[in-house]
């Protein structure tokens, strides 16, 4: 029986939907409502949370294998204390239950955050970790401290292999997460920065999960990343598969800076979360390109897909899911 957190999240719901079609045996941990989507009626639902031990415990029994995709992402400085308690807390109380049950595998989803995103002197990979100096987010610290207790688990006998993906672009809920990236270039948002990130296909990072699960790979953390390009570039390549007008306005880090001010004072007094903060104006400008070697050395035969191909596939099923005209 295979073992799914964070169902309800993009790749999650994408993940449970590939094994199914596979037709393995998956029970997921939900908190508030079943998700819905195809193949959710084969699932073994249960209601839980990663920070209540019994719940979890009787969640996991019988579980042979575990993908742990569940975490809180936030950039918001209100929110950073939950932030932490949720992945650091959650993860060492799954790790813990894998060690008592004896769980095969682990595949544990990080993030290339706690690796210290904020490197424009060399290509990110594998070899690097999270610093105060190399990281501008509390989310960074956060997956950094959720890794250290997956580590503690492989030292104390737990089987795991780490992904580390970059921005996922895949079609779920585009009011949060990168498909939030969409909505924005649907409506036409007028914005770009000239900053460059790592991007990749929702199924690629599925792909590769069920890879490493399936593989005698332990002990090995890997970044899942097909291409290095610019936020103008993927703005405008979005907006021109929705036939929509592309970015024509630069955001220069005076300008991001007057603005992020701006929204934290406007919070403090309507108590919602700032659309733009100090660490996402900070990562929007910056230039960071990711070493993708380490898992293709691994797995010669996989190969990634063209964000050019996942983006209009995305906007497509985006224009289905939100019935689009």
């Amino acid at each position: 029986m295979i073992f799914v957190t964070g169902a309800s999240g993009l790749l999650g719901s994408h993940l449970i939907q590939s094994l199914v079609a596979k037709g393995k045996t998956v029970r997921a941990l939900y908190r508030n409502q079943i998700p819905s989507f195809k193949g959710a009626e084969k699932v073994d639902w249960v209601v839980g949370d990663l920070l209540d031990v019994t719940a979890l415990t009787d969640a996991m029994d019988g579980a042979t294998q575990v993908y742990h995709c569940a975490a809180i992402v936030s950039f918001s400085p209100s929110k950073a204390a939950m932030m932490i308690k949720a992945n650091q807390e959650g993860t060492a109380n799954l790790v813990n239950i894998c060690l008592d049950q004896k769980v095969e595998k682990l595949v544990f989803v990080s993030s290339v955050a706690a690796l210290g995103r904020i490197r424009e002197d060399a290509p990110i990979d594998e070899t690097m970790h999270w610093t105060p100096e190399t990281s501008n987010s509390i989310y960074g610290k956060s997956k950094y401290l959720a890794e250290m207790e997956v580590w503690r688990g492989m030292a104390e006998g737990l089987n795991i292999a780490i992904v580390n993906p970059v921005i996922i672009f895949g079609a779920g809920d585009w009011n949060k997460g990168s498909s939030e990236i969409f909505k924005s270039s649907y409506n036409q948002f007028p914005w770009y920065t000239n900053g460059i990130s790592g991007f990749v296909d929702v199924l690629d990072v599925v792909d590769a999960m069920q890879l490493l699960m399936d593989s005698p790979i332990v002990g090995e953390r890997y970044i899942i990343s097909a291409e290095n390009l610019s936020y103008q570039t993927v703005f405008t390549k979005i907006a021109n598969a929705f036939s929509k007008k592309p970015p024509s306005r630069k955001v220069t880090p005076f300008l991001a800076a007057i603005v992020w001010r701006l929204e934290a004072i406007k919070s403090l007094f309507t108590g919602k979360t700032p659309l733009l903060t100090k660490e996402t104006a900070a990562t929007a400008q910056a230039k960071v390109y990711f070493n993708n070697e380490k898992f293709l050395k691994a797995f010669p035969s996989f190969q990634y897909r063209s964000m050019d191909t996942t983006i209009q596939r995305v906007s497509a099923e985006l224009t289905d899911l939100h019935q689009l005209k």
